[in-house]
């Protein structure tokens, strides 16, 4: 398939080559044109503008938030007034319901195709095209797209025909990882200021009950202290967080752990971390009860209890 590629940060970047390794005709667009340079160099063709990247059979946007891919599909230039009839937008953004609506609705009246595509993952697993795609929308449409999540990911998760299901899938899965972040860093806190090795209890939550990747993975970088460079900053988790709040009031579903998210991720904002990984949240119970203080730098300093 022909395929643009807008929006080549880490995630983008990764998705992106893993296209190329597939044998797709890839053409890259980035605001920071250098983004581009590795790919160019694996064989994608460069788009100077978000125009030259809708020419092919879709074009798949992965941008950090709702300003991000609304300026990028509504602006004159954008996908809105550049993809041709029946071209399909991938979009692989974690956005708002309102604006995945907007977008369904936007692309329709285009006679255009529309594929909510989000997908879950860190930046190692779009390198190693292990993602899992989250998708929603028309079957046909999904069909038309499958070789090209093939290529990003191990699997494939179809959640319904209204591309806002997906939206509100990946939202609800970014809130429980984020409470997997929160919680293993309250138990962390825990035991490390009962003088227990830290390593050692997540070495053995992980290898009996808690045995689940996110477990592993966070638990690892909460005992390591590696917060930088983030994976998925914690800007970015404070905007998912609040983005599953505004579904939630919509359809009025009370979600109280939602909002202590919330003011967690707040708490580490108003600390200077927000381009700490978001994982970051769960080395504050640690400084809120003493044992360590937050460095910007991605490292926590121990005050020796």
């Amino acid at each position: 398939m022909r395929i643009g590629v807008i929006g080549l940060g880490q995630m983008g970047s990764g998705i992106a080559a893993n296209l190329l390794k597939a044998g797709h005709q890839v053409t890259v667009y980035n605001r920071t044109p250098g983004r581009a340079d590795p790919l160019v160099a694996q064989g994608a063709s460069r788009a100077a503008t978000i125009a030259d990247a809708c020419r092919g059979d879709a074009a798949l946007t992965m941008l950090a938030n709702d300003d991000a891919v609304s300026s990028t599909v509504f602006a004159a230039d954008g996908l809105l007034s550049s993809l041709g009839t029946g071209t399909i937008h991938i979009s692989s953004s974690t956005i708002s319901v309102a604006l995945c609506e907007r977008l369904t609705l936007g692309h329709q009246e285009k006679g255009q195709g529309f594929v909510a595509a989000p997908v879950l993952g860190r930046p190692e697993m779009a390198a190693a095209g292990k993602l899992f795609v989250i998708a929603a929308g028309a079957p046909e449409r999904i069909a038309a797209c499958e070789p090209l999540f093939q290529a990003i990911g191990q699997r494939s998760f179809v959640m319904g025909t209204a591309p806002k299901d997906a939206s509100i899938v990946k939202l609800s899965a970014n809130f429980l990882i984020a409470s997997v972040i929160e919680s293993l860093g309250e138990a962390i806190a825990l035991v490390g200021k009962a003088g227990i090795d830290r390593h050692r209890f997540v070495e053995m939550l992980t290898a009996t009950l808690f045995t689940a990747p996110v477990y592993r993975t966070y638990g690892d970088l909460i005992v390591g202290d590696q917060f930088s460079p983030a994976g998925f900053a914690a800007e970015l988790g404070h905007k998912d967080i609040r983005l599953a709040l505004a579904a939630a009031e919509d359809l009025r579903v009370p979600m109280p752990l939602a909002s202590l998210l919330r003011d967690r991720f707040l708490a580490l904002l108003a600390q200077g971390g927000a381009l700490l990984d978001w994982s970051a949240i769960g080395q504050l119970a640690a400084i809120d009860s003493g044992q360590t203080t937050l460095n910007k730098g991605g490292k926590a300093g121990t005050l020796g209890l």
